[in-house]
């Protein structure tokens, strides 16, 4: 028989391992995200989750390779999130079905596409391969859609809620907090960003094409002579037969290649704005928007005593 002090000793051991355990913090969330504007716009919403990007700034996201190790990370996810709109559709869909993970299949409450609460641009009824690379559930390129990572933060916060209910309250106080923070930004980039209202550009893909539709800028033409289809020179050379009245810059993404562009700056004598297609290692989606904006009015737009 046990002592009264052996007992009393198990009994104090017992209540401090639960009390541990009670104690103890839940697992973080792990999630895997295609694109890193996806990490950090979770990051605001979940600051505790480990969150692995499929892609880096410097990749197009179109083509990816889907390595073993991608595949190891998704089998991993408790939760994934993607642009959509066939955006990965050729990489994708065999991570999905290689990860042999339920949480991150198409249809599961864990896996999220950007595109389900976007207001999509260029939506098409019917598409051929002689359009180009051509999106038939609109444009893809959604983390430029400003005025609807509101209602997009809603709908994360409910779906982290119900992935992680022990933790509902901290999402729904971050999404509370992340929502008033890009209010607040939005208000600004409208003051400050007015001047850009009616510029026009050549672009390269329609990258921007959200962004431009919020701002109000026209891309009146693309390097590309179709989407997704390479510049070509008999292309550019038409380029050049525009008429220098009719657009104000040539636009391109940091991870594009610049040849093309220049050529035509180089001809044409416009000036040549260079973008990121997405944030940075560490950076904020609004500090992208931010960046994004100062570059645009830099080249686009007398500077004031204000920006100088």
């Amino acid at each position: 028989m046990l002592s009264k002090l052996t007992f009393s000793k198990c009994s104090l051991a017992m209540m401090a391992a639960g009390a541990a355990i009670i104690s103890s913090p839940a697992l973080a969330l792990n999630i895997f995200v295609c694109e890193p504007e996806w990490k950090a716009f979770l990051a605001s919403h979940a600051p505790d989750a480990t969150i692995y990007s499929a892609t880096t700034a410097k990749q197009d996201p179109h083509y990816v390779q889907a390595r073993p190790s991608l595949i190891a990370k998704m089998r991993q996810a408790d939760m994934a999130m993607c642009s959509g709109a066939e955006l990965e559709v050729g990489w994708l869909p065999m991570l999905q079905s290689r990860s042999s993970n339920s949480a991150v299949q198409n249809g599961a409450d864990s896996m999220i596409y950007a595109t389900d609460y976007v207001r999509m641009l260029d939506t098409h009824d019917h598409v051929d391969r002689s359009m180009g690379d051509i999106h038939a559930h609109g444009n893809p390129h959604v983390q430029f859609a400003a005025n609807d990572m509101i209602p997009l933060s809603r709908a994360i916060s409910k779906r982290l809620q119900a992935i992680d209910p022990a933790n509902a309250q901290t999402y729904h106080l971050n999404g509370m907090k992340f929502r008033s923070h890009w209010q607040k930004k939005l208000n600004e980039w409208n003051v400050k960003a007015a001047p850009l209202k009616g510029k026009q550009v050549v672009g390269y893909h329609e990258n921007y094409r959200y962004l431009f539709e919020w701002l109000e800028i026209e891309q009146v033409a693309d390097l590309e002579p179709k989407p997704g289809v390479s510049p070509t020179t008999s292309h550019l050379n038409s380029l050049t037969k525009l008429e220098p009245q009719s657009y104000d810059a040539i636009v391109y993404s940091s991870h594009q290649d610049q040849r093309p562009a220049f050529w035509l700056q180089q001809r044409t004598g416009k000036p040549v704005i260079q973008l990121p297609l997405t944030v940075s290692e560490g950076q904020s989606l609004d500090q992208l928007y931010e960046k994004i904006i100062d570059a645009l009015l830099d080249v686009l737009v007398e500077p004031s005593p204000e920006r100088a």
